[in-house]
């Protein structure tokens, strides 16, 4: 259907109108001729983005443009699907449930299976090989606590529970992976109602002796920097929460070489080395990039 132009626009001469379309067209911003890697807003994310962009011009000889700080999974999603950016550092449990819209699965293999599938078949996205860890809930107490009783897990510690006081964050107390059906799980009861604080809070009040027990994420940087003791999930309550790159098949196609920088990073990061690099950025105030650089030499990548 032919649409009738309007306004200021309607007055000008056919050949006038034709190279004011083509001017306006040439002014949109054009897509960079290179790679852009997004990474979400917190500490984590940007190693992780920084990581993957350091790796493609690293294996590749391409430049990569660092598109971080997008304010969440919807977001760089959101970007990935319209191609501003090329790849991102996703966690499978995410991408299940808040992403692709699927029932919890607990079992690792089957729900990246599911999350490779449907981002290929949804979105033309390639879910690489997981790098190695997971960021998923963990519930934390002091080691030296950890070491007294002799307990690493979470059915170990119903023995105590009773005695400790819990912190935790907003979101952990009502989602419907978090406190509740932990507690039914485990058959945990602890002394009094739940400390509810800011996450920045839960491991200070930890250390001050003001809890006993906090719901945080296993690659917390205090845990680490404190010497605190993750205790094991050992009936597999909290589903599993995978780092995985995704990156767009079309990027794949333009860029062929970049399948080197994902390939050597499957598998190269453990829950105590990303704890590690989350605290030296926001424990010790150190430059994500700088980080990047030694933990990739560490590495010989």
């Amino acid at each position: 259907m032919i649409r009738l132009l309007k306004g200021p626009l309607a007055a000008l001469p056919p050949g006038i109108l034709l190279l004011a379309f083509l001017w306006l067209g040439a002014c949109s911003p054009p897509r960079p001729n290179r790679p852009v890697i997004g990474a979400k807003n917190f500490t984590e994310q940007v190693i992780l983005g920084e990581l993957l962009a350091q790796e493609i011009e690293a294996k590749s000889g391409l430049k990569v443009e660092r598109r971080f700080y997008l304010a969440g999974s919807y977001i760089a999603q959101q970007a990935l699907a319209a191609g501003r950016i090329d790849g991102y550092v996703e966690y499978t449990g995410t991408a299940l449930t808040a992403i692709l819209k699927q029932p919890v699965d607990k079992n690792p293999k089957s729900s990246l299976a599911t999350v490779t599938r449907l981002y290929r078949e949804r979105y033309k996205v390639d879910v690489t090989a997981p790098l190695g860890f997971e960021n998923t809930f963990a519930m934390v107490i002091r080691g030296e606590d950890a070491k007294r009783l002799g307990i690493q897990t979470l059915s170990e510690a119903t023995r105590y529970a009773s005695q400790w006081r819990l912190g935790v964050g907003y979101e952990f107390e009502e989602r419907p992976d978090g406190l509740r059906g932990l507690s039914a799980a485990y058959g945990l009861r602890f002394d009094g109602s739940p400390r509810t604080m800011d996450l920045g809070l839960l491991y200070r009040a930890l250390n001050s002796k003001q809890v006993d027990i906090v719901a945080g994420n296993s690659t917390d940087g205090p845990i680490q920097a404190f010497g605190l003791a993750v205790l094991r999930d050992d009936k597999h309550y909290f589903p599993p929460y995978q780092a995985v790159p995704l990156v767009r098949e079309e990027a794949l196609e333009r860029w062929p070489q970049m399948r080197a920088a994902f390939t050597a990073l499957a598998g190269q990061i453990s829950a105590e080395e990303m704890q590690a690099m989350n605290n030296a950025v926001d424990g010790q105030h150190r430059d994500p990039a700088a980080v990047v650089r030694e933990f990739r030499s560490r590495k010989g990548l």
